[in-house]
């Protein structure tokens, strides 16, 4: 099963510390992704909500603000018609955490989700895939 990046999506790999946002910049079925930004928890303003539970690193607490600020983020940048289609790239447990955290709208422009850490990739790396 061949799944393609649409023109000017954005493409969003992420684990549960940063993030790199892409924009397809290819036409019909080429694929070429251009950096547009890196997202770090520093980058984003707000820390955990409530207490974090017993069984919980403070490490796992931190991830999961991280994916659901991230989230957070994400939806603003659509209401704002940032983008309308996107490619989600993450860990599974990151991916679960921001699945999550998603409003409607935002699951809505999730074209599809690739459950795979690729932050340490080169971008040629992380193009070969999303190609196949």
């Amino acid at each position: 099963m061949s799944k393609s990046v649409p023109a000017n999506a954005l493409v969003v790999v992420a684990d549960g510390g940063k993030a790199i946002l892409f924009r397809n910049t290819g036409t019909g079925s080429e694929l070429s992704l251009k950096e547009e930004r890196r997202v770090e928890p520093s980058t984003l303003t707000q820390g955990p909500s409530g207490s974090r539970p017993v069984e919980q690193s403070p490490e796992q607490t931190e991830e999961a603000t991280f994916a659901k600020n991230l989230t957070k983020m994400l939806t603003s940048m659509h209401d704002d018609n940032a983008f309308k289609e996107m490619v989600l790239v993450a860990d599974p447990k990151t991916l679960g955490e921001m699945r999550e955290a998603m409003h409607k709208p935002l699951e809505h422009a999730v074209v599809w989700s690739l459950s795979k850490d690729l932050t340490n990739n080169s971008l040629k790396e992380i193009e070969k895939s999303l190609s196949h």
